[in-house]
């Protein structure tokens, strides 16, 4: 087999990195939110603990610099004097008091005094910015947990596409499954070619994409992926292999992308599936082998078997010849 560069792997990863943005990359920033929840977990998880480290840092050493600004540190165990926070003698015990305050907790040991009036705008401020902190980073973090991308990998294409005749008819096909009992709603399937070309006024195209009627008309694309589909392109004179024979399908290049869009039925998100299928793997004169059979009362599907193919009798030569 020839090994390639691929324009998306097996598993649906596309193989573009976008370089030299300049000036652009200021919009990463524009939309800080989505920035990072498209971030790597290990950044996330490090960019949620600097954000709480140094905000409850900074805040404790506010209050910190309120009692020490007020001279409640020297006076802290004189029961004469009334403190703007009691019970707060050095960055310890003020660091204490934010994270009781912060949590809720309360133990009754710390709290503020009402001759204090930076203190209580303090505490306001530290209870509209915690809010927002906690929105923000929870709210990330929710919306990365619940991305469906995992969702896909229960999601199977077959290894292989098989070109062979079905109907009469010369036909591209290959296989999708889900592995799960719970549905794909509203599941669709589109197919891209990806080959370079040339045009008539010699503009040369290194990844011009071009669609692969899988059933449009027919709604055949529109799958109900309860067990293992057979997914078929029909090779006529609309379809870019009406050329392709056996013989040229060795010299052609060429990277076939499908991509699988559905509901997923337990969260009402939508999940995108893709995988994608180079000349070295579509397999001339194949057949899948047959994964259901029928059992005492339900359908049972043979995984085993999902990738297997056979060979049948097929014609070596074009849909065109």
């Amino acid at each position: 087999r020839r090994e390639r560069q691929r324009f998306v792997d097996k598993n649906g990863r596309c193989n573009v990195q976008h370089g030299n943005l300049g000036g652009e990359s200021s919009r990463y920033l524009s939309d800080l939110f989505t920035t990072l929840v498209d971030l790597k977990w290990r950044w996330n998880l490090l960019i949620f603990l600097l954000t709480y480290t140094v905000a409850w840092l900074v805040m404790a050493s506010m209050w910190w610099g309120i009692a020490y600004l007020r001279g409640d540190l020297h006076r802290a165990h004189d029961d004469s004097y009334s403190p703007c926070v009691a019970n707060v003698y050095n960055f310890p015990s003020a660091f204490l008091f934010f994270i009781e305050t912060e949590a809720t907790i309360g133990y009754g040991h710390r709290y503020i005094t009402e001759r204090c009036p930076e203190g209580i705008v303090l505490f306001l401020f530290q209870s509209l910015l915690g809010s927002i902190v906690d929105a923000f980073l929870i709210g990330c973090m929710f919306i990365k947990m619940s991305q469906p991308k995992k969702r896909a990998e229960t999601l199977m294409f077959s290894r292989a596409a098989v070109v062979s005749q079905r109907d009469g008819k010369l036909c591209l096909m290959f296989r999708v499954g889900n592995l799960r009992n719970s549905h794909m709603v509203s599941a669709q399937i589109r197919c891209k070619l990806i080959k370079s070309r040339q045009t008539p006024e010699g503009e040369f195209l290194p990844l011009d994409q071009c669609e692969l009627d899988v059933g449009f008309g027919t709604g055949a694309d529109q799958l109900f992926l309860v067990s293992p589909l057979t997914i078929c392109h029909e090779i006529n004179s609309k379809s870019p292999f009406f050329c392709l024979s056996q013989r040229s399908l060795r010299s052609e290049q060429f990277e076939i992308v499908v991509i699988l869009e559905g509901i997923v039925e337990t969260t009402g998100m939508t999940c995108q599936a893709r995988t994608s299928y180079t000349e070295d793997e579509v397999l001339w004169g194949h057949r899948f082998l047959p994964v259901m059979s029928l059992e005492d009362g339900f359908f049972r599907v043979d995984y085993s078997q999902f990738h297997a193919t056979f060979e049948v009798p097929t014609p070596p030569y074009s849909a065109k010849e």
